[in-house]
C-alpha cells in the first residue's frame, strides 16, 4: 500500500510540538516514561534533549523536523504495520521517516524492550 500525495503532504505539514504531548501521553499511559520516549527519539533523529526541546519551541513541522535530522542508518530495519501502512512499502522518505517514529512510539508504549526498539546490533 503506498501512500497518496495529499495524505504526504498533510503528514509534511502537521507541527511535532502538537504531536509530542500525544506520543508522551501515550508512552506514559503504557508505564514508560518521557525519558525513555527522548531516548528512542535520539536514537531516530540523532536530536539530544536540548535540540528536541529547541524544535518543539519553534513549533517546526515534521517535514523541517526530519530535514534537520540525521536519521540512524539503523531504521531500516524497522518494519511492520504503523496506521494501516506497511513501513516498508512507503516510497515517500518523509511520510517513511514519520512512521519509524510512530512505530518506535509504539513499540515502547507495548512494552518492548528498549535494546530490541534501538535495534541494537
Amino acid at each position: 500500500m503506498t501512500t497518496t500525495p495529499e495524505h504526504d503532504q498533510k503528514i509534511a505539514k502537521l507541527i511535532f510540538a502538537s504531536v509530542y504531548p500525544l506520543y508522551v501521553k501515550k508512552v506514559e499511559t503504557k508505564g514508560r516514561t518521557e525519558t525513555e520516549l527522548k531516548q528512542v527519539i535520539e536514537w531516530l533523529t540523532g536530536f539530544n534533549n536540548k535540540k528536541l526541546q529547541q524544535l518543539i519551541q519553534d513549533k517546526v513541522t515534521f517535514e523541517e523536523f526530519f530535514k534537520q535530522a540525521t536519521i540512524n542508518p539503523h531504521a531500516n530495519l524497522i518494519r511492520g504495520m504503523i496506521c494501516g501502512y506497511r513501513i516498508e512499502d512507503i516510497e515517500t522518505p518523509l511520510t517513511k521517516q514519520v512512521r519509524y517514529m510512530d512505530k518506535l512510539v509504539d513499540e515502547l508504549a507495548k512494552g518492548r524492550k528498549m535494546e530490541k526498539i534501538l535495534r541494537a546490533t
